[in-house]
C-alpha cells in the first residue's frame, strides 16, 4: 500500500521554503551607520532595532505590543464583579419586597424595616444578609448566585479554570476547595521549611487534588511559579482599582459560597506566595478606562496579560545587562502578536548569528565588535557596484571585471564570472576541484562552475595612488562624511581586486594628517576640529610615492575647503583663518614637489566655496593638476572614473 501524506500549516518556526535572510542588505545597512559614525556594536543594536526591508525590527514589534496593551486598557474597566453583584442584589430585594408586600404580618413588616436599614454599599449589604432568612424563593436564588459568583471569581483569580469548573457548587464541592487550600498551604509551608519529603508530599497533593491544577506541574517550583503569577496578578488588579472599590471587593470576597473560610484560606495562600516568590510584582497598577466591565477573574487574566506585555517589552527593548534575542520568549510573543511576528524575532537572531558566523563582525583585542576584512571587502563591493552604475549611467560604458585587455599575464587569478574572456588557469581550477570535493564528498561534480579561476592580464603600467581625504568637521555638517567613505571604499575595493600591482594609500587630513586602513576609515567617527592641513597631506602622500620609485604617481585630493592650516618645522600644526600666506606657500610647495615626481594629482572640490575655487584653480595652474567639482552623490563617480582614466591613458 503506498504511503499516505497529510499536509498541514508549518508550525515549526520560520517557514523552510522562504529564501534565507538577505544578509548583504543587512551588512549594507550596518556598514552605513558604522560610516556615519556609529560602533559597528551600536550599529548591530540598530539593525536589531530597526529590522531590514523584510524583517520587522524590535522596535516595530514593541510598538505592535505597546498598542495591543493601551487597546486592551482603553476597552475594559475593572468593576465588572461588583456591578454583577449590585445588579443581582438588586434584583434579591426587589424579588423579597414583593413577597412581604403581599405578607399583612407583623412579622413582614419587621423584615420591610430590616431590608430598609441595611447599609448603603454591597458589601455590607452582601454581609448583613448571610444570614437573613429568604421568603421569596426568587430572592434566594438570587442571593446565592451571588455568593457562587464571588466563590468562583476569587478562585479563577488563583486557579486557571477554576470558574468553569464550580458553576453548579454544592457544599460538598465548597468542602473539597476548602481542604485543597488547607493542603496546599501546608505543601507550601514544607517546602519554605526546606524538608526533605517535599517530592513525596507533592506527588500526594497532585494525586488528590490534582483535579484543580489542568496545567499540570511536575514539580512544586512549577506550582509555586504558576501560582504566584496569579496571585501576583490578583495583587495588581487590587492596586489598581480606587480604595473604595478595593475595600468593597475584599469585604465581598468574604462571602465566597458563603463560607469566610474560602476568602482567609486564600489571604495565607496569598502571603505563603510573595513570601517564596518575592520576584513577582507584587506592588504594579495599570490604568483601565474603558466602559466594558471586566469580571474579577476577567480583570486578573487582564492583569496577568499586561504583565507578559510588559516583560515581552523589556525583553524586545535589550536594555538590560547581558541581553540576549535568546532571552524573547516566543510562545509569549506569539500569544500577543501572532506567529508573523515570531518569524521576525527569529530571523533579527538568524542575521544576528550569522553576521558572526560568516566572519563578518569580530572581536578586537580590546573586546569589542568590528567590522571584519571580508565585510569591510563585501562593503567596498557594494560600494563599488554602485560607482560603476553611475559610469555607466554617465557615460553609457559597458561596466567590465577585467584588470586589463589580453596582455601580459600579471601572475594573479580570480574566480571567473560571466563575460570573462581571459584564459583559464588550469591548476587553480583543478586544485578548487579537489578541495570542494574532498569537504561535500564523492558524490559530488567533478568541475563545478565555481571552481573556474581565470588568469588576470595587465597591459597598464603599475601606479602608486594616495587618495587624501579631508576630515574636518564641514565634511560632517554639510552631509559629505558617507559619501566619502562610500568613495574610499569603493576605490579601495577596486584596485584591491583588479588592480592589484596598484599601491593605494589612504591618507585623512584635518588639523593634521594620518594614513590610514580601510577599516579604520569607515569606522572613522566626525571630530569637531578647526583645520584643513593640507599640507601635511601632500607631505605623506609624497612620502608614498618615493616608495614606489618605479610605480607611477597618483595623487586623489577630495577637499571641501581652503588649506587653513600647515606644518612648522617641528611637527606643529599652525591654524588660521582666513588662511595664512605661509599656509599657503607651504602647500603649494608640496604641490611643487610632487610635480617633480611626474603625479597626476587631481582635486575634487565639494560645496562651491570662492576662496576654495580660487585655491585649486591657482593648484591647477602651479602643477598641471585636473580640478573636478562633483555633488556628494557623485563623487564616488567622480573619482574611480578618474582613477581608471588615469589607467587607461597610460
Amino acid at each position: 500500500m503506498s504511503p499516505r501524506f497529510r499536509y498541514d500549516a508549518w508550525h515549526g518556526g520560520p517557514d523552510p521554503l522562504e529564501p534565507p535572510v538577505d544578509l548583504r542588505a543587512a551588512l549594507d545597512q550596518l556598514g552605513r551607520d558604522v560610516m556615519e559614525g556609529a560602533s559597528p556594536r551600536a550599529a548591530l543594536e540598530e539593525l536589531l532595532r530597526t529590522g531590514t526591508r523584510d524583517v520587522s525590527g524590535l522596535d516595530d514589534l514593541t510598538r505592535r505590543l505597546w498598542q495591543r496593551r493601551s487597546e486592551l486598557q482603553r476597552r475594559h474597566r475593572l468593576d465588572g464583579t461588583i456591578a454583577e453583584v449590585r445588579r443581582l442584589l438588586d434584583r434579591a430585594l426587589q424579588q423579597e419586597r414583593l413577597a412581604l408586600a403581599a405578607d399583612t404580618g407583623e412579622d413582614a413588616r419587621f423584615r420591610e424595616l430590616q431590608l430598609g436599614a441595611l447599609p448603603p454599599d454591597a458589601a455590607g449589604q452582601v454581609a448583613e444578609l448571610a444570614n437573613y432568612d429568604w421568603r421569596s424563593p426568587d430572592a434566594r436564588e438570587a442571593f446565592e448566585e451571588i455568593q457562587q459568583l464571588l466563590g468562583s471569581e476569587v478562585l479563577e483569580q488563583r486557579f486557571q479554570g477554576m470558574k468553569q469548573a464550580m458553576q453548579q457548587v454544592t457544599p460538598e464541592d465548597v468542602e473539597r476547595v476548602r481542604a485543597m487550600l488547607d493542603d496546599l498551604s501546608a505543601l507550601l509551608a514544607a517546602h519554605a521549611r526546606g524538608d526533605a519529603d517535599v517530592p513525596q508530599k507533592f506527588e500526594q497533593f497532585m494525586a488528590e487534588h490534582g483535579e484543580f491544577f489542568p496545567e499540570n506541574p511536575r514539580n512544586v517550583d512549577e506550582l509555586i511559579d504558576a501560582l504566584a503569577a496569579r496571585s501576583a496578578a490578583a495583587q495588581r488588579l487590587m492596586n489598581s482599582m480606587n480604595a473604595q472599590q478595593r475595600d468593597e471587593l475584599m469585604a465581598l470576597s468574604q462571602q465566597a459560597f458563603g463560607d469566610p473560610r474560602i476568602a482567609q484560606a486564600l489571604q495565607r495562600l496569598d502571603q505563603q506566595l510573595q513570601q517564596l516568590r518575592p520576584g513577582e510584582d507584587w506592588t504594579g497598577r495599570a490604568r483601565f478606562r474603558g466602559d466594558q466591565p471586566m469580571g474579577l477573574a476577567e480583570a486578573t487574566a487582564a492583569m496577568a496579560e499586561l504583565g507578559e506585555m510588559d516583560r515581552l517589552a523589556e525583553q524586545l527593548g535589550q536594555a538590560y545587562p547581558g541581553a540576549s534575542l535568546a532571552d524573547i520568549d516566543l510562545e509569549a510573543l506569539e500569544r500577543q502578536l501572532g506567529p508573523q511576528a515570531v518569524v521576525d524575532a527569529q530571523r533579527l537572531s538568524q542575521i544576528e548569528r550569522q553576521l558572526r558566523r560568516q566572519g563578518l563582525l569580530q572581536r578586537a583585542p580590546d573586546g569589542s565588535l568590528r567590522l571584519s576584512p571580508r565585510a569591510m571587502r563585501r562593503l567596498g563591493e557594494t560600494a563599488l557596484r554602485s560607482v560603476i552604475s553611475q559610469l555607466r549611467s554617465q557615460r553609457g560604458e559597458r561596466d567590465t571585471d577585467r584588470a586589463g585587455a589580453a596582455g601580459e599575464l600579471t601572475g594573479t587569478t580570480r574566480p571567473w564570472s560571466y563575460g570573462d574572456s581571459e584564459p583559464w588557469d588550469a591548476s587553480r581550477t583543478v586544485r578548487n576541484a579537489v578541495l570542494r570535493r574532498a569537504a561535500e564528498g564523492a558524490d559530488s561534480p567533478l568541475l563545478d562552475i565555481a571552481d573556474l579561476e581565470v588568469a588576470e592580464t595587465e597591459q597598464r603600467s603599475r601606479a602608486a595612488v594616495v587618495l587624501c581625504v579631508d576630515t574636518s568637521w564641514s565634511m560632517v555638517q554639510d552631509g559629505r562624511w558617507v559619501p566619502m567613505k562610500r568613495t574610499a571604499l569603493a576605490l579601495h575595493h577596486l584596485v584591491a581586486t583588479r588592480f592589484r600591482s596598484d599601491a593605494l594609500q589612504l591618507v585623512t587630513f584635518g588639523r593634521y594628517a594620518s594614513t590610514v586602513e580601510v577599516g579604520e576609515l569607515a569606522a572613522l567617527e566626525g571630530v569637531w576640529e578647526q583645520g584643513t592641513n593640507l599640507h601635511h597631506a601632500l607631505l605623506l602622500a609624497g612620502r608614498h610615492l618615493r616608495r614606489h620609485p618605479d610605480a607611477e604617481p597618483v595623487v586623489l585630493v577630495v577637499t571641501d575647503g581652503e588649506p587653513t592650516a600647515h606644518l612648522e618645522p617641528d611637527g606643529e600644526a599652525v591654524f588660521q583663518y582666513p588662511p595664512d600666506p605661509r599656509t599657503l606657500v607651504a602647500t603649494l610647495s608640496e604641490v611643487d614637489a610632487l610635480t617633480r615626481l611626474g603625479t597626476t594629482l587631481s582635486v575634487f572640490m565639494l560645496g562651491e566655496d570662492p576662496r576654495l575655487a580660487a585655491f585649486v584653480d591657482l593648484l591647477a595652474r602651479r602643477g598641471g593638476g585636473r580640478v573636478v567639482a562633483p555633488s556628494a552623490d557623485g563623487l564616488g563617480a567622480a573619482v574611480v572614473g578618474d582613477y581608471l582614466r588615469t589607467k587607461r591613458r597610460r
